[in-house]
């Protein structure tokens, strides 16, 4: 018998739609009124308890990939799993907000078995906001690894320009070098950077007529992803879809880890909008 479906709740109002699930906090759709979807996810995807789709924007805590040192299980943390509790929902001038939160009471790992608070709240209408807040409720400071891996929806990802991340150093995952930007990035092959900055980024979309902007609080990281053509096809929920997103990440990843103090909050902030060409 397969997973049952995690709940999925809808938002559909005069300034957008969207859908979130409770499991992993997961914004997994969302669309300003006027635009065609802007968080990608295969059209075919199909979401069950206990997996985590390659769409929307996944929440990556208290690691990143398999960690700083490698070998850390699952991929990208614990908590994408994790089934969140809805703290509040609420309607304000036209945007709906919705906090969800999980502690270590709900999802822990004894890998890295500290006591915490975690929340995501998602501000959901013309312009999408999220905000992830760790609190350190123990009594030892911890050190984390955190993104939020947005998949950004695109006609073509080999037709995209990436701005704002000239000049910026960045980690090659692919090719294991540390190199410097230069000019903007255009995708023509697997793509995996950890780029050192914390500018604005540009996704300028030819096909779909449209330039996407991301800004962020509190994140040192951009994180660019494309498996391309050798890899996406062999990845659940992407499959032949590869051309058609490409993830920039807000995240505080490798050298740029948080620490955070007992009884201390640390909040990272990942903001969208849409704008015509």
């Amino acid at each position: 018998m397969s997973a049952p479906a995690p709940l999925v709740r809808e938002v559909r109002t005069d300034h957008c739609t969207a859908e979130v699930l409770d499991e992993g906090a997961l914004v997994l759709r969302w669309a300003p009124a006027g635009h065609a979807p802007v968080l990608f996810a295969h059209p075919a995807v199909t979401v069950r308890s206990g997996t985590s789709p390659h769409a929307g924007v996944p929440v990556c805590w208290p690691w990143f990939g398999p960690g700083r040192r490698g070998g850390m299980t699952p991929s990208h943390g614990f908590v994408r799993t994790a089934v969140w509790e809805l703290v509040s929902e609420e309607e304000r001038d036209g945007t709906t907000m919705l906090r969800h939160r999980v502690t270590s009471r709900e999802a822990t790992s004894e890998a890295w078995p500290h006591p915490y608070r975690l929340e995501l709240e998602a501000r959901l209408g013309r312009t999408l906001e999220l905000r992830l807040t760790t609190t350190n409720t123990g009594a030892e400071p911890f050190v984390v690894e955190e993104a939020l891996h947005a998949y950004l929806a695109v006609g073509d990802v080999r037709r995209v320009l990436l701005g704002g991340l000239d000049g910026s150093t960045f980690h090659d995952k692919v090719s294991g070098e540390d190199r410097v930007q230069e000019g903007d990035l255009v995708l023509t092959a697997e793509t995996d950077r950890v780029h050192r900055s914390a500018a604005d980024v540009t996704v300028t979309d030819p096909v779909l007529g449209r330039r996407l902007v991301v800004s962020t609080e509190g994140a040192a990281n951009r994180v660019v992803w494309n498996p391309w053509a050798e890899k996406g096809p062999g990845i659940a929920d992407v499959g032949d879809e590869w051309p058609h997103f490409v993830c920039v990440e807000a995240a505080n990843v490798l050298d740029d880890v948080v620490t955070v103090a007992p009884g201390e909050s640390r909040s990272m902030t990942y903001r969208l909008t849409v704008e015509d060409l």
